[in-house]
């Protein structure tokens, strides 16, 4: 078993300023900005919250990792992630921190950061249900795509062309494919769970990912048919209208 290194260790400049916090105000300073971070006193070397000037912006985080030196940042809108991201200079956050806390738009975070950093969904500030969905959708198709797995990717770009899919929340557990009428949690039953092959294989269709399979189909948009198939009436009834998302 590998011993977790001494944070002082890992990072002694963070160290000699006493908390990560402070590290990274004294970083800021150097670039002619401050910062609102709040030292966490379970863990001072290696974590920081900040918060934002914007209601629906949680309190957000900077994270060191335990046994390499990085550090990750986290922001969540409404309770879902909109910004994440790693890297391995200290320098590149406090740009970031700071469009985060003062409000700038996403787009405008993304041209500060010199790392990959947006999930790929957009903000929702009214945390309308039609609007979420659509975020969701937007985030899972980035995510399918920085994958190098064709066969989810396939599923997922199906399953965003469908429109009574499209209309549903859109989630997975353990990479099978599920669907809500709402963003919210609890979701409602699940009426359909997809797995995608990897390599050679099938597409396999359950009611939920840990239940009995019920179909394999070779593609994707046999999956997807299925999947329609299955909706139940009074969720094609209650499902969000997004016609916007339907052009």
């Amino acid at each position: 078993m590998s011993c977790e290194p001494d944070p002082a260790v890992l990072y002694p400049d963070v160290a000699a300023h006493g908390s990560l916090a402070a590290a990274l105000q004294a970083a800021a300073a150097d670039q002619g900005m401050s910062l609102p971070l709040a030292v966490t006193p379970s863990d001072p070397l290696r974590h920081a919250t900040f918060t934002s000037v914007v209601p629906h912006r949680h309190a957000s985080y900077i994270a060191a990792r335990h046994h390499e030196r990085s550090w990750s940042i986290g922001g969540s809108s409404n309770n879902r992630t909109m910004i994440c991201g790693n890297t391995k200079d200290i320098r590149a956050l406090p740009h970031v921190i700071r469009g985060w806390a003062e409000g700038a738009s996403l787009d405008e975070i993304r041209q500060a950061a010199t790392f990959d950093l947006l999930t790929g969904r957009f903000e929702v500030p009214d945390n309308n249900p039609v609007d979420v969905i659509a975020s969701e959708w937007q985030w899972l198709l980035k995510d399918a795509d920085h994958t190098d797995w064709p066969q989810y990717q396939a599923l997922i770009q199906s399953a965003h062309a469908e429109p009574k899919l499209r209309r549903l929340y859109p989630f997975t557990s353990h990479w099978a494919l599920s669907f809500s009428n709402t963003p919210d949690y609890p979701f409602s039953p699940s009426f359909v769970s997809i797995n995608s092959p990897v390599g050679t294989g099938d597409y396999t269709i359950r009611e939920r990912w840990n239940r009995p399979a019920l179909h394999h189909v070779t593609t994707a948009a046999e999956a997807i048919a299925i999947a329609v198939g299955r909706i139940p009436a009074d969720l094609l009834q209650t499902s969000p209208e997004n016609p916007a998302q339907d052009s």
